[in-house]
């Protein structure tokens, strides 16, 4: 069976931490140190899947990655804003899961009424720079040496995405759960052409 892209629920919360707790034990890509308990990642998704969007890549009940959104700064100022966050299994990497994902994503957020879109990289990571230059995001800067992982410090760049041209005055950014299933559906059903090799 093909892999498909649909929205992540609670119950995916052990598939999507056996994804992420690779990069948390032996990479600085993530500058979390430990693997989070399963019941401490429910409550993370959970939380994530009351206002953004939350993606898996699946294939025969396996998840092969998983993309989300969440805020970028908690001040109402940054309502508008959003946070991306993408991984993908090592061995599944450059088949377009990523790709995919992270173009859901950013429809997602348009139809929701968010206008900027961040996302927060480790250095060295030349494959995320790719991707995230290959959906349009430019760099804003770096932040110098700003965490410590694996005995070494590490800079973080920071790049960005304008999501739709700034109204004078916005509108309130619409929770995932208010948007019109058909049109997620649509969108994920539209990117599923970006997944290669399967």
């Amino acid at each position: 069976m093909p892999p498909v892209l649909r929205m992540a629920s609670i119950e995916d919360a052990a598939g999507i931490l056996e994804v992420y707790a690779p990069y948390i034990l032996n990479t600085s890509i993530t500058f979390e140190y430990e693997v989070p308990p399963i019941e401490e990642f429910k409550k993370r998704i959970e939380g994530i899947l009351k206002k953004y969007p939350y993606l898996v890549c699946e294939e025969n009940g396996i998840i092969l990655g998983y993309a989300y959104a969440g805020p970028h700064r908690t001040r109402a100022a940054f309502g508008w804003n959003a946070e991306l966050s993408v991984y993908v299994r090592p061995e599944c990497q450059r088949h377009g899961i990523a790709f995919a994902l992270c173009r859901c994503i950013i429809e997602i957020l348009r139809e929701m009424g968010c206008y900027h879109l961040y996302s927060h990289i480790t250095i060295p990571n030349s494959g995320s720079l790719a991707l995230h230059k290959a959906l349009g995001f430019v760099e804003e800067g770096r932040l110098s040496r700003t965490g410590f992982k694996l005995g070494s410090w590490h800079d973080m760049a920071v790049l960005s995405l304008q999501l739709a041209p700034l109204p004078q005055t916005p509108d309130p950014v619409r929770p995932c759960s208010a948007e019109a299933q058909s049109a997620i559906a649509d969108i994920l059903e539209q990117n599923k052409k970006f997944l290669r090799n399967f």
